[in-house]
């Protein structure tokens, strides 16, 4: 990314300044700045560098000019000021901080605590501007700064000719570029400003206009612009907040509860997709009265009437359940406890190729049989027998749906029930069966459990051994009404677009919420993306682009996000991993092959080792200096929704249209994706 220097400006000045900065260092050693006016500045979404040299306040700080001070009080004053300066700026949100390695090593340490304390990534920094060093110097400065907890180092000399230069480009190959900083001052050095993007650099600086160059030979910004980038257009700055759909996970759920309960149901801000709309059919085979209004926010409200349901008590001989896998484990458990007689489940597209796996051997457990026409037990299946309570313990690693169709059909039983589950798989996903179920009135209670590092983690799901879930019998659902929550599965493609190729804002999204792919915050913060949020829980979130880094995550408990991650993952500087690659094998499509087959056609080096998700990826300014965009051409979606919206955002960093065979599978989740997606891309930044 291309960092503009903002110096010698009032506080107007520098907040005028940042709107035109996809990223800035605020030198707060050359901008007289208040406290508070430092505090305000530095709230900014825009990436910001906060930068005070101790050596600029010892010349410039009027109250150190008075000649019977002695060189160590002036030095000791001048640090003083710009670690309070430093501090407040990490305090209000830097980005970065930037000390150089001459600073004094207590006020550096000092300000290296509040950095860590506040996630701001910590810069050391070396300047010559008098010549360039030895290679052999260069790196034993580079070893030092790292020594003394640099994240990142900058290295910054006055080259004479092309071997000074060389000599610095040289440390590129010596250190990931994703932590190093190095280019020349001076005409001979120019191209090295640019060169370090190339070589994947985070950053390089530029000046506000030729007129504001900070050091010899910089560019300014608009001139690096276009070197940089060339034609590439970013995206969504001037698009508004874009309202996310309702979660399916939640209204899927909501909508099958809402159907057993006795009265009538109210659930807001519906959004209608293939899956949620199969979740009504099957209400209404049930017996449940539902319909539809729009409510003045202009979204639709679903009224359901529901059967009051009792064991046994709805004579029904087949549900189809569309194409969607949750509904289908939803209903295995609660045909065998709803139904006087066998329920056959059908279904449709890609469900007919999806093993029920585990499902057999779990549902005997509980006194029921499953027959299928398949070996690997697919739709369409036939549900024998009724459920039966009691004391049971099941695997949870061929994941939670069938476990959260249990929870939902157990409180029919006459017998309090309790379900231990080893291994357990997608924990989010059972909470989220839980809150629901909690808001029609059923109550389950719930323990989680595992060795010494899950305690010491304060709870980490992933870390997580065994969930002891308690069901009370002779249970009955009860009516509820509320705002089914934003889909934070769909959100994390505008998110990751926003995050690498421009700025996103979303509405109708909950950072409490407990859906499992809420983590997309947690993955971009790691990865290095600028987010926000205004008007507390509920408010919109923001994200803009930032210098990305490489992450390191497991994914095992939101499957549904490999996709978008693995593009997120091509466009972050270094080596990514993401665990869970076993969680794919039978979604809508074999999706980690067809992740891999993706980003190799697209010309990024990926694999599978054991269960990790390995991407080499390259920052957006070095795919672009380079020539390496995303290839284009013919792609297929392996008929899965999350292949679909992965492939409409790497298209954005492609170096021309990627046709994809099967659109038209979006509709399974997000019906509009295609057209808000389309309008959210023409809507540029630069």
């Amino acid at each position: 990314m291309i960092c503009t220097t903002i110096q010698n400006k009032s506080f107007e000045q520098v907040l005028e300044a940042l709107e035109s900065c996809e990223m800035a260092e605020i030198r707060l050693d050359r901008c007289p700045l208040s406290e508070d006016e430092i505090g305000e500045c530095f709230t900014s979404d825009v990436p910001l560098v906060a930068t005070c040299r101790v050596s600029e306040i010892m010349e410039s700080e009027p109250s150190l000019r008075d000649p019977e001070l002695t060189v160590q009080s002036r030095t000791i004053r001048a640090s003083q000021i710009a670690e309070k300066r430093l501090c407040r700026a990490i305090e209000s949100g830097a980005r970065f901080v930037d000390v150089e390695v001459e600073a004094p090593k207590s006020m550096a340490k000092r300000v290296l605590a509040a950095a860590r304390e506040n996630g701001t990534v910590f810069i050391r920094s070396y300047h010559n501007f008098t010549g360039t060093d030895s290679y052999d110097e260069l790196k034993s400065i580079v070893e030092k700064c790292r020594y003394h907890g640099a994240e990142i180092v900058k290295i910054v000399t006055m080259a004479g000719s092309v071997e000074d230069t060389d000599r610095v480009m040289r440390l590129y190959e010596e250190y990931a570029p994703s932590s190093l900083i190095a280019f020349c001052m001076g005409e001979a050095g120019r191209g090295s400003r640019i060169e370090c993007l190339r070589k994947g650099s985070p950053y390089t600086y530029a000046a506000m206009s030729e007129s504001e160059a900070a050091a010899p030979g910089q560019w300014d910004m608009k001139e690096m612009r276009d070197a940089v980038y060339g034609n590439f257009r970013f995206v969504g700055a001037s698009a508004s907040a874009l309202r996310m759909p309702a979660s399916k996970s939640f209204a899927q759920r909501a909508i099958i509860a809402a159907a057993l309960a006795e009265g009538e149901s109210h659930l807001d801000a519906y959004t209608p997709c293939s899956d949620s709309e199969a979740a009504i059919s099957v209400a209404r085979a049930l017996g449940a009265e539902v319909s539809k209004e729009k409510t003045d926010d202009g979204y639709d409200r679903l009224t359901i009437r529901g059967i009051a349901c009792a064991p046994a008590s709805v004579d029904i001989k087949e549900l189809n359940v569309g194409e969607s896998g949750l509904l289908t484990r939803l209903m295995i458990p609660l045909a065998a406890q709803i139904a006087a007689n066998d329920v056959t489940i059908t279904g449709e597209r890609t469900l007919l190729q999806r093993p029920m796996k585990g499902a057999g051997d779990m549902l005997a457990g509980f006194g029921v049989q499953l027959e299928s026409g398949s070996e690997d037990c697919r739709v369409p299946l036939k549900v024998c027998g009724t459920l039966v309570g009691g004391r049971s313990e099941i695997s949870g690693r061929h994941g939670s749906q069938l476990i959260s169709g249990l929870l939902m059909a157990l409180p029919f039983n006459e017998k309090n029930s309790s379900v231990v589950v080893n291994d357990p798989k997608s924990i989010p996903y059972m909470f989220i069966t839980l809150d629901v179920l909690k808001r029609f009135g059923i109550k389950v209670a719930n323990e989680m459990s595992g060795g010494r590092d899950f305690f010491e983690s304060d709870g980490d799901w992933s870390l997580c051994t065994e969930m002891t879930f308690k069901v009370r019998g002779n249970q009955h659902y009860h009516p509820a009404c509320f705002e089914l929550e934003g889909d934070w599965s769909a959100a994390a493609n505008f998110l990751v677009a926003g995050a690498v190729f421009g700025r996103t804002e979303l509405a109708g999204l909950d950072t409490t919420s407990l859906q499992a792919d809420l983590s997309i915050m947690d993955i971009l913060m790691d990865a290095g993306a600028s987010l926000s949020q205004l008007d507390g829980d509920k408010g919109i979130v923001a994200v803009q682009r930032a210098p990305l880094n490489a992450f390191n995550v497991d994914a095992s408990n939101c499957p549904d996000l490999f996709p978008i991650v693995s593009v997120l993952a091509a466009f972050c500087q270094g080596t990514s991993r993401i665990v869970g690659v076993d969680r794919l094998a039978h979604k809508e499509s074999d999706r980690g092959a067809a992740i891999v087959g993706m980003l190799t056609k697209m010309g990024v080096h990926a694999t599978v080792e054991g269960n990790e998700l390995v991407i080499e990826g390259e920052s957006l300014a070095s795919r672009c200096l380079n020539g390496r965009m995303l290839k284009s051409g013919k792609y297929t979606s392996s008929h899965d929704h999350r292949m679909v919206m992965a492939l409409k955002v790497a298209e954005i960093g492609a170096d021309g249209r990627i046709e994809i065979d099967d659109e038209a599978c979006v509709d399974k989740s997000f019906p509009g994706f295609l057209e808000m997606f389309g309008s959210y891309a023409e809507a540029e930044r630069l």
